[in-house]
């Protein structure tokens, strides 16, 4: 039972990468940022990915049967990574304004920040309750760029992401407050943690800047939203 397990956080120290799961469905395209991708068997080469139910890439993938991959480098910014793992779907177009192509079976495939992609057709799925874990064959993949891929390691430690709350990694957080320190700010919106130290690189913030430092205008760089949408953690 979980209320007996003593520190879920050890499952961080299981490797992760960083990714984004696409499919389409009608002629109309979707993709999020997933976690959980990895290798079934080498013959025929096959994959599997786990898709929250509640998300709209996984009504994609089920009707279509088809979903490609796209491997992150460890450069993507956290706009980009908030743009497809925290904001919906069904809001929004997530493709009107990135660089990507249609695979063989005309789902996209994201170019930016990308440094290979996989496409998969589906053979089997398995229900895990909230989430399904969809298992596909490669029928087609590509080294994009040389690089690193960002591990879910990295983008905790060095980027601070957080995981939405449909992620399957995700970790309820309890808030703590260290003394003699510059205060940290939580986004209520997607949970992104503002810490001072580390600063806000991607959008031209140093580090030591202080969130009461932070100009008017900034935003959250992870889902976007103001500054009064922060809360003291």
């Amino acid at each position: 039972m979980e209320s007996g397990i003593t520190n879920l956080k050890a499952l961080r120290k299981i490797c992760y990468g960083l990714y984004v799961v696409s499919s389409v469905r009608n002629e109309k395209l979707n993709g999020q940022i997933a976690n959980t991708v990895f290798q079934i068997t080498s013959t025929p080469a096959t994959i599997a990915v786990s898709i929250n139910k509640q998300n709209l890439t996984h009504e994609f993938i089920k009707e279509s049967k088809v979903f490609t991959v796209s491997v992150l480098a460890k450069e993507a910014s956290m706009k980009f990574i908030g743009h497809f793992g925290f904001k919906s779907g069904r809001k929004i177009d997530k493709f009107s304004e990135v660089n990507y192509k249609l695979g063989v079976t005309n789902a996209p495939i994201v170019l930016e920040y990308s440094i290979a992609y996989l496409e998969a057709e589906v053979v089997s799925t398995v229900d895990v309750g909230t989430h399904t874990i969809f298992i596909g064959t490669i029928v087609d993949a590509d080294i994009l760029n040389e690089g690193e891929p960002m591990t879910y390691a990295y983008y905790h430690t060095v980027k601070k992401g957080k995981s939405p709350k449909t992620a399957p990694t995700y970790i309820a957080e309890k808030n703590q407050k260290e003394e003699n320190k510059m205060k940290k700010y939580r986004c209520t919106v997607c949970g992104y943690v503002y810490d001072p130290e580390v600063g806000d690189p991607d959008s031209g913030v140093n580090p030591g800047t202080s969130f009461e430092q932070l100009p008017d205008n900034w935003v959250c760089p992870v889902c976007g939203v103001e500054k009064t949408e922060f809360e003291e953690e």
